[in-house]
């Protein structure tokens, strides 16, 4: 039996996106790391947070080759309806409009500026970059922003969504993550008392602590030293072993 594919640099946002609804699927897959020497990374990193590149992956299925996380993980989502999650799209048009809606938000308003802090804050420093401060500044407003959104629709319902996790959730987590564990703005989520609770409950799922086991070294930052090249790294996964 085939098993699907992951190809990019596990530390990227993006694959790390794709990876946790893998897991929330329990779909078995192989995630294939190493597809660009350590010094490629600052370039590669600046500029997906500029929005000059996507830092997508590859994923293969069978026959199917897709790119771009987002797309990769609605495939995903429709394709293996019927194991794992069965919520992670909705199951009728009404959850499903309100999923895509904030997907939309997350796209749209979420991922900019929180991109742009995980690059300047968490990668640039590591790779001795000068960060870019008035970016900084301005994506810390516009997060603050969309979190405020995000803190009051929380009040209201356990997910973003509705009381279910979904993929309006998943796509959070990533940027989340580096900001919450690798910067000094995790206080953005942390002083808001629904979004901090909301984290909680999305970074606790078996699904996401999953991501960690699949590669060790989760924060490319928090190695003691790196190699001039990082090696290949394949893993097999079968979620309903681990």
């Amino acid at each position: 039996m085939e098993i699907a594919r992951v190809y990019g640099h596990l530390t990227l946002p993006d694959v790390r996106r794709v990876l946790a609804c893998l897991h929330e699927k329990e779909v078995r897959f192989e995630a294939v790391d190493g597809s660009m020497s350590y010094q490629d990374l600052p370039l590669f990193f600046k500029l997906q947070a500029t929005g000059h590149v996507p830092a997508d992956p590859a994923f293969e299925d069978g026959q199917t080759k897709l790119f771009d996380s987002r797309v990769i993980c609605r495939y995903v989502a429709e394709k293996y309806v019927k194991q794992g999650n069965q919520r992670l799209l909705g199951r009728d048009f009404l959850e499903r409009a309100s999923i895509e809606r904030w997907l939309k938000l997350e796209e749209n308003r979420f991922e900019p500026p929180s991109s742009a802090l995980v690059f300047h804050l968490a990668f640039a420093p590591h790779f001795k970059l000068k960060p870019d401060r008035v970016l900084i500044e301005k994506s810390e407003r516009d997060l603050m922003k969309v979190l405020d959104i995000y803190d009051q629709r929380l009040s209201e319902n356990r997910f973003l969504a509705g009381e279910e996790f979904t993929l309006a959730d998943l796509f959070h987590l990533p940027n989340s993550d580096y900001i919450i564990n690798s910067t000094d703005k995790g206080y953005l989520f942390s002083k808001r008392k629904n979004v901090s609770r909301w984290w909680e409950d999305i970074s606790t799922r078996p699904s996401w602590k999953k991501c960690h086991q699949t590669f060790p070294s989760f924060h490319i930052f928090h190695y003691p030293s790196i190699p001039n090249h990082l090696p290949i790294f394949t893993h097999f996964v079968n979620s309903n072993s681990l």
